[in-house]
């Protein structure tokens, strides 16, 4: 006995669902959205809060016998850029990634526009990997803000030129460049995880700020569970563990050991993150 032939799916003329939600309309929205611009404005004028701190306060390390990175920030602009990332790295970068990342599906259900993005129609898959691609576009853009404005900064306060090690030395300018993307670089891979708790959070509540928060939240746990030396090399598996490997980068001799261990362990978190709000995304029930 033969089965029925199932009915075709009707489909407008010239429609493709590759087409729907393009990364560049989805960009230009996120572009024009004031907590876009209020978060660029914030790390546009914190090299300018650091720089008059140090023109009020006086040259770091006067007191101290024990010379670190922060203390040659004045030295020249890419050692006023590599200490601003010292400074931001840990807390202020987390913020940005945690907003672009975590506000994005929230928002639109939070809105009541979800439902009717998906009844464009816009598949499923296609809208979170739009909005995952922005989202992580914008995290970018947000770290490679922070030193480029640093470096401009620093330039014009103290100069340009070789970027003064802590533990001795200098590495030219072009070295200190290379190092600097490098570090940058390591940064966004090390943000990964707060970009996929973020994401993840995103696809499994309507409140924007429940799931940024909340990613913002469990990082701050990762990085206090960091601090517990009773946990021994359990503190290995945690993100925050590695999160400053990249001052391997500003030394002599560029060390990749900790930097390949703080990556694998990054990316596999957010590979099992992603992969978990697509899948529980795919299954949701759209009400808002």
């Amino acid at each position: 006995m033969s089965k029925l032939a199932e009915p075709p799916v009707e489909v407008a003329d010239g429609y493709r669902a590759g087409r729907t939600l393009p990364f560049r309309v989805e960009l230009v929205r996120q572009l024009k959205r004031r907590r876009t611009l209020v978060m660029g404005g914030i790390l546009f004028a914190l090299p300018i809060v650091l720089l008059v701190a140090f023109q009020v306060g006086g040259e770091p390390g006067e007191a101290n016998d024990r010379m670190n990175l922060m203390d040659t920030a004045t030295v020249s602009g890419a050692n006023f850029a590599a200490v601003n990332l010292f400074a931001s790295a840990g807390f202020l970068l987390v913020i940005p990634v945690a907003l672009f990342c975590g506000d994005t599906v929230a928002s639109e259900a939070s809105w009541s526009s979800l439902r009717y993005l998906l009844a464009a129609p816009v598949p499923r898959g296609r809208l979170l990997w739009s909005k995952l691609a922005v989202g992580l576009s914008l995290s970018l853009a947000a770290l490679v803000l922070l030193p480029v404005v640093a470096l401009a900064v620093g330039t014009a306060a103290y100069g340009w030129g070789p970027l003064q090690l802590p533990t001795g030395g200098a590495l030219d300018t072009g070295t200190a460049a290379q190092r600097l993307l490098i570090v940058v670089a390591y940064i966004m891979v090390s943000q990964l995880v707060t970009a996929a708790l973020a994401f993840w959070l995103s696809t499994r509540t309507d409140a924007p700020l429940g799931a940024v928060g909340g990613a913002v939240f469990l990082t701050i746990i990762g990085n206090v569970l960091d601090e517990v030396t009773a946990l021994g090399d359990w503190r290995h598996f945690l993100p925050a563990h590695w999160q400053y490997a990249w001052l391997d980068a500003v030394r002599p001799q560029l060390e990749w050991s900790d930097m390949i261990q703080g990556t694998s362990l990054s990316v596999t978190y957010a590979v099992v993150l992603f992969a978990l709000a697509f899948r529980g995304f795919a299954r949701k029930d759209i009400v808002s």
